[in-house]
Order: structure tokens, then C-alpha cells, then sequence
């Protein structure tokens, strides 16, 4: 094997493997190959759900995602119905991230041929209890025999009116905020993983608590579309493979930096709990682990205390500034004590992390 993963071809050029560029170059490499833009899509590859126009002024939001066994879930720690929940509620939140609103799903599943059939049933029971709140309606699909384990690919439609918030809307001067609290999902699956060994280490409220957060997250569609109604809010992006990471794509995609206060992103006590049990970082949780599938927003600063205020009251739900936008700089956000010390953190989740980016 050649340097840095190239392999010489037989009298071929050097090949390149996906270890060597990395999700995100993967992406780039697929959104060049689309060529130039296309009749009656508004935003396509690069975003959480492209943006169509099957008519003029109506848009339509198409969003997928995989969910994998070893990587999304295993089997020893989600039944089926938490997999099928899972799996629709990962694009739930693509489509809450644009302020939309879900209609239809299609959904691929492969799975071993020895599977049983209770199990298929229990996978999609699930589905439908994540898509109840929402009246979603599945509408085709495929299935398959998989040599090896579950893969569920679920592709979500839905609908806006209005302008779609992207990831390319950030400017300086904008604050950014999250909604909910950071690390749950993470710390519930490092419960899972230590559990009978934890005994009463983490009590049973808090583990149920965090482990349902990774096992069954809950999309901000009600938050997405009430946030994306305010004309002070200008970027959204979903919260699934941690803040570093996520912000970093908000601030590739606007061409900005970020400045964030890691002492001002919001951890619950349970999330808390459990990193004190199993002497683990909280905070590398909150902010490198990824699967919370909150909402990352980017708004005006004159107009943040209203907006946090006014969904707070509209939905329960809380919204926390937690830093700023910057001028154009290194596209992954800067992390800093109450002191402006910067941190070292390492980044969130990515496919095929190219050398160099290994860790986090």
C-alpha cells in the first residue's frame, strides 16, 4: 500500500479510497458530479433536505437516511420497534430543520433472511408510533435479504410554504442556539453499553431517560416550524452527529466562523449524572457526540431573547445562545472557556474520516 492509502493501479493511476477524503469529501465529489442546477430545484445536495418545486410556488422537501446495525443501533440494545422508530425519526428531523412540515415516507429495509416476521411487523409498529404526531403516511418502499444485519433507508417528502431555512444563511453578528439540551443521546448509549455494571451507579429514572433519548430521539417539527416563521431566524441545521461537526458545516456552507462558549451549552443533570458515573467527559458528549437531533439555529442577536422566550411558550421547549458568528475563517467553530481560553475539542461523528481527523 502506497502512502496515505493510495494504491497503484495495474499501469492505472493510484486509486483512491474513502478513508483518504473523508465524508465530507465524498459529498463534495457527488454534488459535483450532479452538474449545474436543474429546473425546479430550489436547493439540492448539501443541505438537510433538497428543495423542490413541483409547481411554481409550492415547494416540496425530500430528505434519506440510513440507519445501520454496529453503526446507528445493535440489535442487543434497540428492539425492532425502536429501530423503526429511529430510523423515520432521523428524517423527521431533516425535514424540522428546514421548518417544514413531513407528508410521506418511503422506506427500504434489508435484513437477514432467518429474520422473523413478528420482528418486520414490531420494526414498522414503530415507525408509525413516531409518525403518528405527525400523520405520516408510508407510501412505498422496498424490501430485501441482507447478509448481514439491519439496514433501513427511509426517505421523507414534505412540504413548505415560505422560504426553507438553510445552512447557508449564517452571517456575522448572527448568535447561535440550540434547542433542548446536548449529549443525551450519547450518554444513554454509553448506559446501555456499561449496563448490568453499573448497578445503582446511575438510577433507574436517569437511565431510562437517557437511553430513550438514543434509542427513540424526538424531532423538533412543531420547533422547526414555529423558529422557521420568525424573520429574525436566517440558518437551521439538525443536531446528528454533534455541534463541532454540525456548526462546522453551517459555517462551510455561509462561508463564516464561530465562537462558541462551551460552558453555556446546555447539559441536563441526568446527562450529567451518568458522565460522573462512568468518569467520562460531559462536555466532549454535548458537543462531539452526536444524535441528539436538536436544532442548531443562527438569528439575529437584537432579536434572541424574543425568540427564545416566544417558543419557549409556544412549545416547551428551550432555546439557549450559546455563541456567535464570525467572519469568514477556519470552517470548524472555535470552543472557548468563560475565560476566551480556546478549548481542544474533537470534532463529531463522520463516515470515512479522513487521516488526519481521526479521534473525537
Amino acid at each position: 500500500m502506497g502512502q496515505g492509502g493510495l494504491v497503484p493501479g495495474e499501469g492505472g493511476p493510484a486509486r483512491v479510497r474513502l478513508g483518504d477524503v473523508g465524508e465530507l469529501g465524498l459529498i463534495r465529489r457527488i454534488r459535483e458530479s450532479a452538474g449545474a442546477r436543474v429546473a425546479r430545484v430550489r436547493t439540492g445536495i448539501g443541505d438537510d433536505a433538497a428543495v423542490l418545486e413541483p409547481a411554481p410556488g409550492a415547494l416540496l422537501l425530500a430528505t434519506t437516511d440510513l440507519v445501520i446495525e454496529h453503526v446507528h443501533f445493535r440489535r442487543a440494545t434497540s428492539s425492532p420497534a425502536d429501530i423503526g422508530w429511529k430510523a423515520l425519526a432521523v428524517n423527521l428531523s431533516d425535514i424540522a430543520a428546514m421548518g417544514g412540515v413531513p407528508r410521506w415516507a418511503l422506506v427500504g429495509l434489508a435484513v437477514p433472511e432467518g429474520t422473523d416476521v413478528d420482528d418486520v411487523d414490531r420494526f414498522y409498529a414503530g415507525m408509525r408510533e413516531a409518525g403518528a404526531p405527525h400523520g405520516i403516511a408510508v407510501v412505498g418502499g422496498d424490501t430485501c435479504a441482507a447478509p448481514d444485519g439491519w439496514v433501513a433507508a427511509v426517505t421523507v417528502l414534505g412540504e413548505h410554504v415560505g422560504s426553507p431555512r438553510l445552512r447557508s444563511a449564517a452571517r456575522p453578528g448572527h448568535v447561535v442556539a440550540v434547542t433542548g439540551s446536548l449529549g443525551r443521546s450519547t450518554a444513554g448509549l454509553r448506559v446501555l453499553e456499561a449496563e448490568p455494571a453499573l448497578g445503582a451507579a446511575v438510577p433507574a429514572a436517569v437511565a431510562r431517560d437517557l437511553t430513550a433519548a438514543h434509542r427513540r430521539p424526538i424531532a423538533r417539527v412543531a420547533e422547526g416550524q414555529w423558529l422557521a416563521a420568525q424573520p429574525a431566524v436566517h440558518a437551521m441545521m439538525d443536531l446528528s452527529d454533534g455541534l463541532a461537526t454540525d456548526l462546522g458545516h453551517v459555517c462551510r456552507e455561509s462561508g463564516v466562523g464561530a465562537r462558541v462558549r462551551a460552558d453555556r451549552v446546555p447539559v441536563s443533570e441526568a446527562t450529567r449524572q451518568a458522565a460522573r458515573a462512568l468518569g467520562e467527559d460531559v462536555l466532549g458528549w454535548a458537543i462531539s457526540g452526536g444524535e441528539d437531533y436538536e436544532l442548531l439555529v443562527a438569528l439575529d442577536a437584537g432579536e434572541a431573547a424574543r425568540v427564545a422566550a416566544g417558543l419557549l411558550a409556544a412549545t416547551g421547549t428551550p432555546l439557549t445562545l450559546v455563541g456567535e458568528i464570525t467572519g469568514p475563517g477556519e470552517p470548524m467553530p472555535i470552543f472557548v472557556d468563560e475565560r476566551g481560553t480556546a478549548l481542544a475539542m474533537g470534532p463529531g461523528y463522520e463516515h470515512f474520516r479522513p487521516a488526519g481527523r481521526r479521534g473525537g
